[in-house]
């Protein structure tokens, strides 16, 4: 293995006895981190309905669940260092299951709080599993293709958010009662929540189940390197990790991270009660939340047409490509009604596709032994996912939801200053 620092930056390539299948099963892990995360679609206006919330405390959901980002990123890069990306994998994956345990007694006790709290331990299990597996996939292979790498595992990840809704919609809005709790008191009510919370518990059942066979198949089935330079991979700096956003392309990175999940967590965590608006489609709850399903498979699609596209497309062209693209589609949809806002707005999802990991890729490139920094403060932008949607729901609340698109607007105009930022860059 080569100990000089690639000139991409990205992190040295990873001695495995069978990089193929080292690949594969990675991939399981961000197809299943998709799947809970879009999950998270249905469970809110599912929750709404339960705990009568308005559209602010609604997003409270995408506050617990992306904060955790923020909070644990670091520490799970210490572990990392301490324990390998492999045992990283596999603790995050026992404590995702967890959380997703603990929806049982959250539904028994109708407690929102203890929704959240499910939430923030489902979500910090898979913090862990995004900050090893997104630099792991980088390093398996060529520094010179560790973007179309990233994008054809993130491929797989939207792979699990396309199916999520449309299962998602099937398990909890058919399981759960079709009487307006509005219209009930007093036992009746109480009666009736409980009855439309159970309806969670077998998802989030069968997920843990899933987890923690993946948690197995990580710890015996995935190749451990042969060889690792620890120092090359090691963060260099643990005690000032945030030194790093003094690099003006991480800083710009990290916070096109944040826009980026933001933006795209915004408009799916909407996207029920938007098709449910009588000026859009006027459809059920469950019809909506089987077409959340389209915008999630429009990633998937692209993502996988990305993985090739990138081989001859710069990261930085295409990103900029996509931004403007996502944000006159976001523009149409705000300014019209019917099935054009509609289709607009779902269309979305084939061109947020490639952000993430060309973003991820951008904002990793020249930083050689400082990758684990750079990384762990890019996860942490994923916060972006609990602020900005909650932003949007504070602004439905006063405005509506239909023209609460403005925000995810504000968000794409920044990833296209970015793109052709780092343009400029690569021109230089």
């Amino acid at each position: 293995m080569q100990n000089e620092i690639p000139a991409e930056g990205v992190l040295p390539e990873l001695e495995v006895a069978r990089p193929t299948a080292a690949m594969s099963v990675v991939s399981t892990l961000f197809f299943i981190w998709g799947f809970a995360t879009v999950l998270n679609d249905i469970l809110i206006p599912h929750l709404q309905n339960v705990f009568s919330l308005n559209n602010f405390q609604a997003m409270l959901v995408q506050f617990a669940f992306f904060t955790s980002y923020f909070v644990f990123a670091v520490p799970w890069g210490k572990a990392v260092d301490r324990i390998g990306y492999r045992n990283t994998m596999v603790s995050g994956l026992v404590v995702s299951a967890i959380g997703c345990l603990m929806f049982i007694p959250a539904a028994i006790v109708l407690s929102y709080g203890f929704f959240l709290a499910a939430l923030v331990v489902l979500a910090c299990g898979i913090t862990a599993l995004q900050v090893a597996a997104n630099p792991y996939v980088t390093a398996l292979g060529s520094a010179r293709t560790a973007s179309s790498r990233l994008n054809l595992a993130q491929a797989f990840n939207s792979l699990g958010t396309a199916v999520a809704p449309k299962i998602g919609a099937v398990m909890i809005f058919t399981a759960a009662a079709t009487v307006p709790l509005a219209s009930l008191h007093g036992d009746a009510l109480r009666a009736a929540q409980l009855q439309q919370a159970s309806s969670v518990r077998l998802p989030y059942t069968i997920l843990a189940v899933i987890l923690l066979l993946l948690a197995a198949l990580i710890r015996f089935g995935l190749p451990a390197p042969r060889h690792m330079d620890t120092e090359q991979i090691r963060s260099s700096d643990t005690k000032h990790g945030f030194s790093i956003l003094k690099n003006k392309r991480v800083l710009l990175a990290t916070i096109g991270i944040f826009v980026y999940v933001g933006g795209e967590v915004a408009i799916g965590s909407f996207l029920v009660k938007y098709l449910n608006l009588p000026e859009i489609l006027n459809v059920s709850e469950k019809v909506a939340g089987g077409l959340v399903s389209i915008y999630w498979t429009c990633a998937m699609v692209g993502r996988f047409i990305g993985a090739g596209v990138l081989q001859k497309l710069s990261p930085e062209k295409l990103l900029a490509i996509c931004a403007a693209v996502a944000g006159a589609l976001v523009l149409v949809s705000t300014t019209t009604h019917g099935m054009l806002a509609a289709a607009t707005i779902l269309a979305v999802g084939l061109f947020n596709s490639i952000m993430f990991p060309s973003i991820f890729a951008i904002g990793v490139e020249g930083m050689g032994k400082r990758t684990s920094d750079a990384s762990s403060v890019m996860i942490m932008a994923i916060v972006g996912g609990a602020l900005i949607p909650a932003a949007q729901g504070h602004v439905a609340d006063l405005i509506g939801i239909h023209r609460a698109l403005v925000i995810p607007l504000a968000c794409y105009a920044y990833i296209l200053f970015f793109g052709i930022w780092g343009m400029r860059q690569k021109a230089s």
